[in-house]
């Protein structure tokens, strides 16, 4: 029979090998102020997401980040999905239209400098008209400002000579693109520029900004959501088995699969650049889940054998329960990592970190739940029995055999 709590202090010495470096690059994250460690995607740190398919199927991710990085954008993360779009994730843009300048120094760039406050050019044979109805009388000076009401009140002619949009300078529809694509503000001269370069946009899925004071709210929800949740379980597991070193071991189990989960992460993206957006919170929910229910599992066995094999010690009742389920949580969770890593391989890239989440969660919680939890819980109920003397010496059980 394999001994598995006997073996108890190399498997801590694994969980070890694994988390600290994963802690040490969460914790760079804070000291080099985002520069190493977690790298997080716009949904975090505010930015523009857009979604777009050129009439061209050739042109590639790549090539419109080069574009991009031209235009300025060098942070812009671009990814291609298996129905042709491109996402593209950058710096927050100005979403809102640019107002149109007026057209009045076009329309009367050949007129009289004298009708500069005048909206048509229309606005000069009225002005000489009433010049001479008025030839001689001194009121002239007075009858010159009722002239600029007349020209107002001919909306006609100005009207129909500022036929202005042409003469409007900025990015316009481009030919062949659809038309939900943006031709206002930053974005539009973007989408303007890759378009000459690739083509028309045939069409546009999905333009959303998101800003700084979002971010922070989606953190603190985050945050705020998963230590609900480790606390709910807690309580609930102490509640369950009548016991709260029950509970605390197995909290201690979640957050050595947070700390995998996030550490790995951490490391992903200080070498690879991946970053973790708001699904990866949704992840984390789903792992610390898994992980308690792999986790209960063994703990409902050992209270089981535990009653059952009254007066046994307590270490061997505990790996006699972890062999007992060990085939049914291999075999559990064999099943679910065989899924995702399908989805990881052939489900594209705009689920990949989610699954990637998933993946490295459902192993780290199996492992903690059958070699962290279990042996745990032993360490501070022997931790008990020697403080109260009811733990007899190695010797002294040697003796008594």
């Amino acid at each position: 029979m394999f001994d598995i709590i006997g073996k108890k202090r190399w498997f801590f010495l694994v969980s070890l090998l694994i988390t600290i470096p994963g802690l040490i690059f969460i914790l760079l994250t804070p000291i080099t102020n985002g520069a190493e460690g977690l790298k997080f995607s716009i949904d975090y740190t505010g930015g523009t997401e857009w979604s777009i398919k050129f009439k061209d199927p050739a042109v590639t991710a790549e090539q419109v980040r080069t574009e991009l990085v031209g235009l300025g954008q060098d942070d812009a993360s671009v990814t291609r999905t298996g129905a042709g779009f491109i996402d593209i994730r950058m710096s927050k843009l100005d979403l809102r239209e640019i107002p149109s300048p007026s057209p009045v120094p076009t329309a009367v760039s050949s007129g009289s400098p004298g009708a500069s406050g005048s909206p048509g050019a229309s606005a000069s044979p009225a002005a000489s008209a009433a010049a001479t109805s008025a030839p001689s009388p001194s009121p002239s000076p007075s009858a010159a400002p009722s002239a600029s009401p007349a020209p107002s009140a001919a909306p006609g002619p100005s009207a129909s000579s500022a036929p202005a949009p042409t003469a409007v300078p900025g990015p316009t529809q481009f030919p062949g693109s659809a038309n939900t694509v943006p031709t206002q503000g930053e974005i539009g001269g973007i989408a303007f520029t890759l378009q000459e370069k690739f083509g028309p946009i045939e069409e546009q899925a999905k333009l959303s900004s998101i800003g700084a004071v979002v971010s922070s709210d989606l953190i603190q929800q985050a945050v705020i959501l998963i230590l609900v949740g480790s606390l709910g379980i807690l309580g609930w597991i102490t509640l369950r088995f009548r016991d709260v070193k029950f509970g605390v071991t197995a909290l201690v189990a979640l957050l050595h699969d947070v700390i995998v989960v996030v550490g790995i992460f951490a490391i992903l993206g200080t070498l690879f650049g991946v970053k973790i957006d708001g699904l990866f919170v949704t992840a984390m929910l789903t792992v610390i889940g898994f992980s308690v229910h792999d986790t209960i599992v063994v703990f409902d066995r050992i209270r089981e054998n535990r009653a059952r094999h009254a007066g046994e010690p307590f270490a061997e009742v505990v790996n006699h329960s972890i062999l007992q389920t060990f085939g049914r949580s291999i075999t559990t969770s064999f099943t679910v990592v065989l899924t995702l890593t399908t989805l990881l391989l052939f489900g594209g890239s705009a689920t990949q970190e989610f699954v990637l989440a998933l993946l490295i969660g459902i192993i780290s919680g199996t492992y903690s739940s059958i070699f962290n939890a279990a042996p745990l819980l032993v360490v501070w109920q022997e931790w008990e029995d020697r403080r109260r003397g009811r733990l007899a010496s190695p010797g002294a059980r040697r003796a008594t055999a």
